[in-house]
């Protein structure tokens, strides 16, 4: 497949163990367009109704509401730590340097359809993401976030293949 000219990559990860491989593709695509941009995207699902129930018994609406906003801000700090280490780890300096190049953006929804409101808006000429494969009696599967992206986007969608750990 040729890529046109590419100004913006959305990289979507799930901050699990073994993400690497699939923000590397994203890096080196980078590497390949001068100038191009990447947005770092990570999807929180919301809390189901029944979570946010069990856990409005336990504390107010305001107090839970506090400390998901707290926990968001975070996870922002730490993907910022991910992203500054990966690229001291893996990067060369000349590519390093550019860290501007790199948003990181968190979004609460459900992954897929945010994953693609997100390339909308930021009009992204290229969504990279990992999958990991889902055993089931033998028949590997790419996870379902991954899918639902893949077959619901107008966008290209470069799929990396994740090994756990």
């Amino acid at each position: 497949m040729m890529f046109g000219d590419i100004k913006k990559i959305l990289y979507v990860s799930d901050l699990d163990q073994g993400s690497r491989p699939a923000f590397r593709a994203a890096i080196s695509l980078r590497g390949h367009y001068p100038g191009s941009q990447v947005t770092y995207l990570h999807v929180i699902e919301p809390l189901s109704t029944t979570t946010r129930s069990l856990l409005n018994t336990v504390m107010k609406e305001e107090e839970l509401d506090e400390r998901l906003h707290t926990g968001v801000k975070a996870l922002g700090v730490k993907i910022r730590e991910r992203i500054q280490r990966f690229c001291e780890d893996e990067l060369e300096e000349h590519e390093a340097s550019d860290l501007k190049a790199i948003e990181s953006r968190i979004e609460e929804g459900v992954p897929w359809r945010k994953i693609l409101e997100v390339s909308d808006e930021i009009d992204a000429d290229v969504i990279v993401m990992g999958a990991r494969k889902h055993s089931s009696l033998g028949q590997a599967l790419i996870g379902s976030t991954a899918t639902k992206t893949l077959t619901h986007s107008r966008r290209p969608v470069l799929i990396v293949p994740l090994h756990d750990g």
